[in-house]
């Protein structure tokens, strides 16, 4: 059976919204405050992709950070997040081109991101990328977030259609695995400047012709 794609979900930071730095940023601020700050290289290659709660339980799992401060600190990288959102964040036509052809060629859009949901609210509004979403998923509606791949497995139900039928946009190997195991078709950029019509469209089409040999 040939897949055809139906629906394009996108993960957000480090796809739609270049937010990888502000995460950092904001975290390490918080974390700084009871000198405990995280490494680049840590924030790389182990933190990449993951919600702050499991952040934040990483490190007491290796005794660097007590768990009875999870709270504060979560709610202090959050607002120095959104400080750096509306100081940052600001629309870019690549992204508002790809999108807004890709509905008016009939796709669904949707965006699964392991942020909160008013992070993800707050930078889709300030890129002028809310418009064109039928759906958000974030980590506060799943009980596992990536990668488990429950994320994109809700967005896909509310979409209403198949994994088969959707194409994923990820840019690290927590979403990458997310999304694999999902079912979906996958689309793997390095950084958002690939996110445009042109390479979307052209990876359905290889998908549907690569199908119906």
């Amino acid at each position: 059976m040939v897949d055809q794609i139906k629906a394009v979900v996108f993960d957000m930071d480090g796809v739609l919204i270049e937010a990888k730095e502000w995460h950092f940023e904001a975290l390490n601020r918080a974390l700084g405050l009871f000198g405990c700050p995280i490494s680049r290289d840590d924030h790389i290659n182990y933190f990449d992709g993951l919600p702050t709660a499991t952040k934040l339980e990483m490190l007491s799992s290796q005794g660097r950070f007590p768990r009875k401060l999870h709270s504060f600190i979560n709610e202090l990288k959050q607002k120095y997040t959104i400080e750096l959102v509306h100081a940052h964040c600001k629309p870019r036509f690549d992204h508002e081109y790809a999108l807004s052809k890709l509905k008016l060629d009939g796709y669904k859009i949707g965006c699964a991101s392991n942020s909160i949901t008013n992070s993800i609210n707050t930078m889709l509004s300030k890129s002028n990328l809310i418009q064109y979403m039928d759906k958000i998923v974030s980590a506060q509606d799943v009980d596992l977030p990536k990668p488990a791949p429950d994320i994109y497995l809700k967005a896909f139900s509310e979409l209403g259609v198949a994994p088969n039928e959707c194409l994923v946009l990820e840019d690290n190997e927590n979403g990458i695995k997310a999304a694999n195991d999902s079912g979906a078709n996958l689309l793997v950029v390095k950084e958002v400047n690939e996110v445009n019509y042109e390479n979307i469209i052209s990876e359905i089409s290889r998908i549907e012709i690569e199908d119906s040999h």
